[in-house]
Order: C-alpha cells, then sequence, then structure tokens
C-alpha cells in the first residue's frame, strides 16, 4: 500500500491551497484517514482525521480554517486550507489505517509529506 501526497506549495498569508492524498496497492478497506504536520524543529502533529463514517476531528490551532473531506471511490482524502498563517508553514503528512487484502490486520500508512509554506 502505498499513499502519494500532492498539493503543497508555496502561498501567501490569507491564502488557501488544497491538499490531496490517494491510497493505492491491495485495499481491502480504510477506516481512518488524516493528516499530520511537522514544522520547523517541532515534532510530528496531528491537524485533522476523517473516520470511515466521516466523522472529523481538528487540531485546535485549524478549526474553522481547514477542512478534512475522503473520497472513498478513490482512496483520497483532502485537506483545504483557508486563511493560512506564516504558522502553518510545515511538511504535512497524510496517513491512512488500511485493512489490505491478504491479511485481517489493520495497518498504518504513511505518505512521503508535501512542503506547505505560507509567507507573511
Amino acid at each position: 500500500v502505498q499513499l502519494q501526497a500532492s498539493g503543497g506549495g508555496l502561498v501567501q498569508a490569507g491564502g488557501s491551497l488544497r491538499l490531496s492524498c490517494a491510497a493505492s496497492g491491495s485495499i481491502f478497506s480504510i477506516n481512518t484517514m488524516g493528516w499530520y504536520r511537522q514544522r520547523p524543529g517541532k515534532q510530528r502533529d496531528l491537524v485533522a482525521t476523517i473516520g470511515s463514517s466521516d466523522n472529523t476531528m481538528y487540531a485546535d490551532s485549524v478549526k474553522g480554517r481547514f477542512t478534512i473531506s475522503r473520497d472513498n471511490a478513490k482512496n483520497t482524502v483532502y485537506l483545504q486550507m483557508s486563511s493560512l498563517k506564516p504558522e502553518d508553514t510545515a511538511v504535512y503528512f497524510c496517513y491512512a489505517i488500511v485493512k489490505v487484502v491478504t491479511t485481517a490486520a489493520w495497518h498504518s500508512y504513511w505518505g512521503q509529506g508535501t512542503l506547505v509554506t505560507v509567507s507573511s
């Protein structure tokens, strides 16, 4: 199973970006999908998650500005980021909890990370 993230880039403060992350491989089903971010010199922090029933959770720092969604037919999770601030600058990593075809177990998979830079 592989997760491919895309959509990062450079944006001015107040602008918007949309991140995408597509899962591929021997996928039987996907439970939770989400995004973490790692700011320079900081640990990796949770940004948002979305469950299989579209239940969502957000970090307090992004509530009201970021929206997570998913397309189950495409095994893809999105992160719409608006009203971006310089402190949102980070490498954003997607993840998914996946049941693969060959086993009955759930496994966590991570994307490669995509850099978001917000200039002031």
